[in-house]
């Protein structure tokens, strides 16, 4: 499917001016479909569908976004927190990144979490609450061995590259 060319269009368009498509069901036709806010984001704003109250000092809630996806093999999608809500608010994603496989069929929806000590935070219906990445994976062969071969991080785990 053709992809913004012009520059005009936000959307993820790769060197052959082409954008992935992903089909799509509006399980809510009076809200948008995710879009890119700027040319060359690589997250899609995903929409809360309904209102819900995150109760302060750790209040969740999934979300619903009023959309099912059907993302192709090879590749998965990403639920990824908004800055603004996080900086704002303390409202982020509490299974960041939330991953979304190609078989998946069900309507999206995003577990939200209130870090704020104090204030409850009320998600309205329409608001931005999350972005999307779709993203190419590959599948993995795991195989077994009786060793690793060396890396120069070796076994440095956890803060061993210091602060």
């Amino acid at each position: 499917m053709p992809g913004a060319t012009d520059g005009d269009q936000p959307g993820a368009v790769d060197a052959r001016g082409m954008a992935l498509a992903i089909p799509v069901v509006r399980l809510d036709p009076d809200l948008p479909l995710p879009d890119y806010a700027r040319a060359g984001d690589a997250g899609a704003d995903l929409l809360a569908r309904t209102e819900v109250t995150l109760s302060a000092g750790g209040g969740r809630a999934a979300v619903p976004t009023g959309i099912a996806l059907a993302i192709p093999p090879g590749h998965a999608g990403f639920v990824q927190p908004r800055s603004g809500l996080a900086l704002r608010h303390g409202v982020t994603c509490l299974n960041s990144p939330g991953l979304i496989d190609a078989g998946y069929r069900d309507e999206l929806a995003v577990l939200l979490v209130n870090t704020d000590p104090a204030t409850d935070y009320v998600v309205h219906r329409g608001d931005r609450i999350a972005q999307l990445v779709i993203q190419r994976v590959e599948r993995a062969t795991f195989v077994p061995v009786e060793a690793l071969g060396s890396s120069e991080r070796g076994y440095g785990g956890f803060g061993s590259t210091g602060r």
